[in-house]
C-alpha cells in the first residue's frame, strides 16, 4: 500500500510535534519505509532532542530537524518558507500537537476550575496551531496527492460526551474538528487530490495521558509505536472521498 492513496513514487513528509510520543514514533516508522524520501521533523527543540539526533545518525539526510514553536504564527510561516526552499510538494503532513495539563493548560473537572489563561493555552496548541500550520503549508499541498492529518480526540465529540469535564480539552478538539472539516471543503476546490483528516489515536502512553492512565481499561493503553502504525494505516486508507472526516485509530468513524 502506498503511503497515501494514488501516490506514485516516494513521499516527502512533515511531522509536527516530532520530539516525543506519537510524533517521534511516526518519524521512526516513516523512515523505516522504502517509499519515504524525506521527513521534516518539527518541534520546539527538535535539534536538541537526543532521540531525533539518533534518527539523523541512522538515516542521514532523509530526516531534517527543524526548530519551530507552532504556537507562534511567525515561526510557522518561516517553517513553510524553509521547507518550500527544499521541496515543491509535500505528500503527507501529520500534526500531533496536543496538550491537556501542561504549558498552562488544565484538565478542568468543573466550571469553577475554568480560567481564561487555561482556555487560551489549550486552544492555542490544540486548535489554532494545527490549522495555522495547514494555512502556511497550503502552497506545498496543491500539486497532486496530499494528505494533512491532525490528531484529534474522541472526547472532542459532542455527540459522544456523556461524562463532562475536561472543558478546555474537549472544546479545543471539537474546534479543531470543525476547522479541519471546513478546510477540507476549501482544499477540495484547490486540489481535488487533497485529503484532510481528523484522527483519534486512542489513549497512548505519553506524557499527556500519564496522570489519567489509572482509569484506562486493560488493553486500551497503546504504545506510541503501535499508534504510529495505526496512523500510517489510516492515511494510506483514506483519500479525497473521505476528506473532512473524523476517524478512530481502528478505522471507525466517530460522530461529531
Amino acid at each position: 500500500m502506498s503511503l497515501i492513496p494514488d501516490l506514485n513514487g516516494n513521499a516527502k513528509v512533515l511531522v509536527c510535534g516530532a520530539s516525543r510520543g506519537i510524533g517521534l514514533a511516526l518519524c521512526a516508522t516513516l523512515l523505516a519505509r522504502d517509499d519515504v524520501d524525506r521527513v521534516w521533523a518539527v518541534a520546539r527543540h527538535a535539534r536538541g532532542t537526543e532521540a531525533l539526533a539518533a534518527l539523523v545518525a541512522a538515516h542521514g539526510e532523509r530526516i531534517v530537524l527543524v526548530d519551530c514553536d507552532a504556537r507562534d504564527e511567525v515561526a510557522i510561516a518561516a517553517l513553510a518558507i524553509e521547507v518550500g526552499r527544499a521541496c515543491a510538494h509535500l505528500h503527507l503532513v501529520v500534526c500531533t500537537l496536543g496538550i491537556l495539563h501542561l504549558d498552562g493548560a488544565k484538565a478542568e473537572k468543573s466550571l469553577a476550575q475554568l480560567d481564561l489563561a487555561g482556555l487560551q493555552a489549550t486552544f492555542a496548541t490544540n486548535a489554532f496551531a494545527p490549522i495555522l500550520l495547514l494555512k502556511h503549508l497550503l502552497p506545498l499541498l496543491r500539486k497532486g496527492p496530499a494528505t494533512f492529518a491532525a490528531l484529534s480526540a474522541r472526547v472532542g465529540s459532542i455527540g459522544d460526551n456523556r461524562l463532562g469535564g475536561w472543558y478546555s480539552y474537549r472544546a479545543s478538539k471539537a474546534a479543531l474538528n470543525q476547522l479541519l472539516h471546513t478546510a477540507s471543503i476549501e482544499l477540495k476546490r484547490l486540489n481535488p487530490a487533497a485529503t484532510v483528516l481528523a484522527l483519534h489515536p486512542g489513549t497512548t502512553d505519553t506524557e499527556l495521558s500519564r496522570p489519567f492512565q489509572g482509569n484506562v481499561p486493560e488493553g486500551k493503553l497503546f504504545e506510541p509505536a503501535f499508534v504510529a502504525q495505526c496512523v500510517i494505516g489510516l492515511v494510506g486508507r483514506f483519500g479525497p472521498g473521505d476528506s473532512g472526516g473524523f476517524w478512530g485509530w481502528d478505522g471507525q468513524k466517530i460522530e461529531w
